[in-house]
């Protein structure tokens, strides 16, 4: 039973701010490793960072200087702090976790928060 939940998502001009949070129902969240995803209508999902649950991170190229991904372990979430936002980062949103532990261990996903970057 793992449920992600995401949060955060909203209209905001360019060059704004957004923070995004996951919360996740799991037994040990540090044994995810989470991740941020985002999709446009008829595009195909990309990855926008993860981070591990040691705190290790990637980025996608296009967001790299501007994101940053973040958990907190005792509260089994996950954050993505968004700055100098471009009407290219409008899309959905979705958060990823998938266990360290298990061989073969599936991966979980959120029902996504939008974020619309526009004047």
């Amino acid at each position: 039973q793992v449920q992600l939940v995401e949060s955060g998502g909203g209209l905001v001009q360019p060059g704004g701010s957004l923070r995004l949070s996951c919360a996740a129902s799991v037994s040990i969240f540090s044994f995810y490793t989470m991740g941020w995803y985002r999709q446009d209508p008829g595009k195909q999902r990309e990855l926008v960072a993860t981070i591990t649950g040691g705190g290790s991170t990637t980025y996608a190229d296009s967001v790299k200087g501007r994101f940053t991904i973040s958990r907190d372990n005792a509260k089994k979430t996950v954050y993505l702090q968004m700055n100098s936002l471009k009407p290219e980062d409008t899309a959905v949103y979705y958060c990823n976790g998938k266990s360290t532990v298990r061989v073969g261990a599936p991966n979980y996903w959120g029902q996504g928060t939008q974020v619309t970057v526009s004047s």
